[in-house]
């Protein structure tokens, strides 16, 4: 007899009741520290943006008018003149620094040339320096008394590119923008099926036909979002053009002119909003073509193979050698000055230029940037790792885990200039007005404007999205078992993070503490107009320095960052290495 007809009621009464399952303690905590991280990026990231939109709808003393500075921006001719030159010069770069990147990819995984490691590892150099350092090296060559502009001193007949300006700006920033693009493209030639070679082969498909019918389309997305990168970097950066850039003006240096140079602040977060503008459209139009590039991606396809090809090796080794020879041109270029009296006048060696004597605050940028970089690997890998551990393993707050998510990948799309600007009215506000009332409310962050944490802020939030990406990915390839089981034996998520997880991910931590090192170390745009004169970082100094005319110690303190960058950089290499063999070293 079915059980129903005895008693119909039952299932009824079993449906309507809701199984409620107890939340220890435990899971509590890691609720309460899901909201904690989520609260973090509201007060650290969307509040401050909230208040560069407010203050880009105010006059300059303070009252609301709607959108009459964009009104004003984008039909006043003087105002929107840089934002069409910061377009030219990001859309120029961009497409040099994508072929340029291309063929020095293409010779690294398409050819059979020596020292591919050699190379390699000078392609990723420029990552190491502030861009100011690249423009420093350009005057050098091709400024009014460059080496090569006045021909070794009258040795030659000189050549003068007019460097300042456009030309100065675009080969600043093809220095500043090849790694990333190059890296981007070496990857993505990697990933080529080499099934549809041996396709055009069978079909007598020359060489040029196979480049444009096979390798450039399977390599579509990956150009894309190289050229993506690259025209986010240049349309945002602000260190190459306040070298090299004269009066030829572009939306970052504007920007800052309006803020430090006329005090207009409202007009300084109305450029500060429309910079943000073209950065995220182009990042939502790379984040849709890189999905459609890993959808593309199958796991049949086959390693490419190289075959035999002398001609081909030759002229690929010919090309690698001479951007080697280019990279290392311009680091010669910023290191000789420094060790000579006065570049180009008096050649008399000395080492003075790098004791900062005559320099205001001698080494103590340098010692504020290492304190700067060092806090912000530390405290930014720990809060980015834990963060996107939460999000990534917890089976709490399903909705919460997935705003905070969005939160994190934010800043990606944010120019530094920008976080920047909007920390000023945002931290320097000691009290915030409560809309249609006549109260308001203290800023309990005020204390944090001026001080170094600021800047350590700023540096975090700037970095933030690529070392949460870099965790993600980490945490994605770990076994989604560790939790459950952990749970089912009663043992807290924090001891299975801290004995698991952790250990597991050491690499990805490293890697993640060396890129918010090195970004600290060279990064101006965030922290530009956050600095006191007491927490004044290098690059900031390298800025001053060009401004004042002491180009050979902007050029000393610029090779001092990158010594150090590389020397961290090599830090890591071999921590990394001792923690694969160690790993590996039981299956032996």
């Amino acid at each position: 007899m079915n059980e129903d007809a005895i008693n119909p009621a039952m299932p009824q009464v079993i449906s309507k009741k809701k199984i409620k399952q107890k939340t220890s303690a435990v899971d509590l905590l890691q609720k309460l520290l899901i909201v904690l991280v989520v609260l973090g990026l509201v007060v650290a990231l969307i509040f401050p943006l909230i208040q560069l939109v407010i203050v880009s709808m105010q006059d300059r003393n303070g009252d609301y008018i709607g959108l009459d500075n964009f009104v004003k921006y984008f039909t006043t001719r003087s105002l929107i003149q840089p934002l069409f030159n910061t377009l030219f010069v990001a859309s120029v770069t961009g497409v040099i620094s994508v072929t340029l990147g291309f063929f020095y990819a293409y010779a690294l995984v398409r050819t059979d040339i020596r020292w591919k490691s050699f190379f390699k590892y000078v392609a990723f150099i420029p990552l190491f320096a502030p861009t100011m350092m690249y423009g420093i090296g350009l005057v050098n060559l091709f400024g009014n008394n460059g080496l090569i502009t006045t021909g070794f001193f009258g040795l030659f007949q000189g050549v003068d590119i007019n460097l300042y300006g456009p030309v100065g700006i675009i080969i600043s920033l093809i220095f500043y923008t090849f790694p990333q693009t190059f890296l981007l493209l070496i990857i993505s030639l990697a990933n080529t099926d080499y099934r549809l070679y041996e396709a055009a082969d069978s079909f007598g498909a020359g060489t040029v036909r196979k480049m444009f019918s096979v390798t450039l389309p399977s390599v579509k997305y990956g150009l894309f979002s190289a050229f993506i990168i690259g025209f986010i970097l240049s349309f945002t950066d602000f260190g190459a053009p306040i070298v090299v850039g004269g009066d030829y003006k572009v939306m970052a240096v504007d920007i800052y002119q309006q803020v430090v140079g006329q005090f207009n602040m409202s007009m300084g977060a109305t450029v500060g909003v429309v910079l943000i503008i073209p950065a995220v459209i182009a990042f939502i139009a790379d984040r849709i073509v890189q999905r459609k590039e890993s959808s593309g991606i199958s796991s049949k396809s086959v390693s490419y193979k190289i075959k035999p090809n002398k001609l081909r090796d030759r002229l690929y080794f010919t090309y690698c050698l001479v951007m080697t020879g280019m990279i290392f041109a311009l680091i010669a270029a910023v290191l000789a000055p420094t060790f000579v009296k006065y570049w180009p006048y008096n050649f008399t060696f000395t080492s003075e230029h790098y004791t900062f004597k005559n320099v205001i605050g001698g080494f103590q940028p340098y010692y504020n940037s290492l304190f700067i970089a060092l806090a912000t690997a530390i405290i930014g890998t720990l809060m980015v790792f834990f963060g996107a551990y939460l999000f990534e393993k917890s089976r709490f707050m399903k909705t919460t885990r997935q705003i905070g998510y969005f939160f994190s990948i934010i800043p990606l799309a944010l120019p530094g200039l920008a976080i920047g600007l909007a920390y000023i009215f945002f931290f320097n506000q000691a009290e915030f007005a409560i809309p249609f009332t006549n109260m308001s409310i203290p800023n309990p962050l005020n204390g944090l404007y001026g001080t170094i944490w600021i800047l350590v802020l700023a540096n975090l939030i700037h970095f933030y999205s690529v070392n949460f990406f870099t965790a993600t990915t980490a945490l994605k390839k770990l076994d989604k078992e560790f939790e459950p089981v952990s749970e089912s034996m009663n043992i807290p998520f924090y001891k299975t993070f801290t004995r698991v997880t952790l250990p597991m991910s050491l690499p990805a931590i490293l890697e993640m503490m060396v890129y918010f090192f090195v970004n600290s170390m060279t990064t101006i745009s965030a922290v530009i107009f956050l600095y006191a004169p007491s927490t004044r970082p290098a690059s900031v100094a390298i800025v001053d320095m060009v401004g004042a005319g002491d180009m050979s110690a902007a050029a000393a303190l610029a090779v001092i960052i990158l010594l150090t960058n590389v020397l961290v950089r090599f830090g890591y290499e071999f921590l990394t290495k001792k923690i694969r063999d160690r790993a590996n070293a039981w299956q032996k």
